[in-house]
């Protein structure tokens, strides 16, 4: 896990001290403790709050409200602490309120509280030529680059990453999030209308340590997500996602990214067309606001402070027209590498794969490459054709070089022929 950053995160919320600052129906906070219980069979306070994100003050007035309604037997103590499970009367209700949702994780905040924490967040990014190239120091890029995004990502609006493949689009998208040396709190779960919507996920969220006791447990602090996707993505993927086994909601992909990046690699290859895509997202990329719709139809409206990096190997006049391309606010060229360029680029990859690299084969490997009719210098090259030299040596037991005969062999069969 990374290590904790340093600057606090712009949204505060205090640990809630009573049901009305938790800012969800006591019903709700209820059923998650009837759920919880019944799943456990018996448990304690102080393992219940863990659980649930719920300050022990707020699950002791719960814990006496059920009291009141008989739901459960107390069963002992441990320390201070009660240990208790559900009587047939909180069993009964229990499994009644199982049929509709199966949730029992950390209490959710409301809909109210995650636009206000969002709004809050919203990125303000400060960057420089130098700080860029600090950001994409493992990277080989020019003045010019740098000078072209650095403007884009101070402007926070969408980026169209363009040009022939191999040029390095996505790995330019995917450091974009260098630039940010903040964090951020995202939700476990939001509620709307008493539904849950997940919208926390560790496998896009990189969670940070937090040892502040006053914020509000229900919130993670996380580095700003950067949410990628390619030639997968489906137009129910940029919708609420329906659980009918658990009767929860998975957010869609621009909620999860809220605060931070969202890179749609493969730009114009997706189950979805670009114009598909424009008027689903005409009003967000205008306004900076979603409508998302409960499977019942309840629309409701969340914040979107998402940057947006489209990236594509077609040309931009193959994708949309021109009220598509007004809305994608900057549109970067990345060209082929220049012969220092790329030199550099297979100097750095050699030295990482360690392979021994002849200073005559590097003009020897410029030449290869333009051969047969190809007349540009592409960034993946070198990573590509260092791979097969690595096969080569692994073949015939020896250290992997970048001898001229080597990479005749390893050319030969990187490009198709004809």
């Amino acid at each position: 896990m990374p290590a904790q950053l340093e600057t606090p995160p712009l949204y505060y919320p205090v640990l809630p001290q009573s049901l009305e600052s938790l800012g969800i129906p006591l019903g709700l906070a209820t059923d998650l403790f009837l759920r919880r219980l019944l799943q456990e069979g018996t448990s304690d306070l102080q393992t219940l709050s863990r659980i649930l994100k719920l300050p022990m003050i707020l699950v002791d007035q719960v814990f006496r409200s059920m009291r009141q309604q008989q739901l459960f037997e107390v069963k002992g103590m441990v320390g201070n602490d009660y240990r208790i499970m559900l009587s047939a009367a909180g069993r009964e209700l229990a499994t009644e309120r199982l049929e509709i949702s199966r949730y029992c994780g950390p209490a959710p905040v409301s809909l109210e509280a995650y636009r206000a924490g969002v709004n809050a967040q919203s990125a303000a990014v400060a960057v420089n030529r130098s700080a860029l190239r600090q950001a994409f120091g493992d990277m080989v890029v020019s003045d010019q680059m740098l000078d072209q995004l650095g403007p884009a990502v101070i402007s926070q609006s969408s980026i169209f990453l363009y040009g022939p493949p191999g040029n390095g689009k996505t790995s330019l998208a995917e450091r974009l999030p260098r630039v940010f040396d903040d964090s951020v709190l995202i939700p476990y779960a939001v509620t709307v209308d008493g539904q849950i919507i997940n919208v926390y996920d560790p496998v896009v969220h990189r969670a940070i340590p937090n040892e502040d006791e006053e914020i509000d447990a229900r919130w993670v602090l996380c580095r700003r997500p950067c949410v990628i996707v390619g030639g997968e993505l489906a137009p129910g993927m940029l919708e609420l996602l329906y659980d009918a086994s658990s009767g929860t909601y998975s957010s869609p992909l621009q909620m999860k990214a809220n605060g931070g990046i969202l890179i749609i690699d493969d730009f114009g290859r997706q189950q979805m067309s670009p114009r598909d895509l424009l008027n689903r997202w005409i009003v967000p990329l205008d306004r900076r606001v979603d409508y998302l719709a409960l499977s019942y139809g309840l629309k409701f409206e969340i914040p979107f402070e998402v940057m947006v990096v489209f990236a594509t190997n077609l040309a931009p006049s193959s994708l949309g027209d021109e009220a598509f391309l007004r809305r994608i606010q900057n549109k970067i060229l990345v060209e082929p590498v220049n012969p220092e360029m790329f030199d550099e680029i297979f100097r750095r990859v050699a030295k990482a794969k360690k392979v021994t690299l002849p200073p005559e084969s590097l003009p020897a490997f410029r030449e290869l490459c333009l051969g047969g009719g190809r007349s540009e210098l592409r960034n993946c090259y070198p990573m590509d054709v260092c791979k097969i030299l690595l096969a080569i040596a692994r073949y015939e037991e020896r250290p992997a070089e970048a001898t001229v005969v080597d990479l005749q062999r390893a050319v030969k069969l990187y490009f198709a022929s004809g």
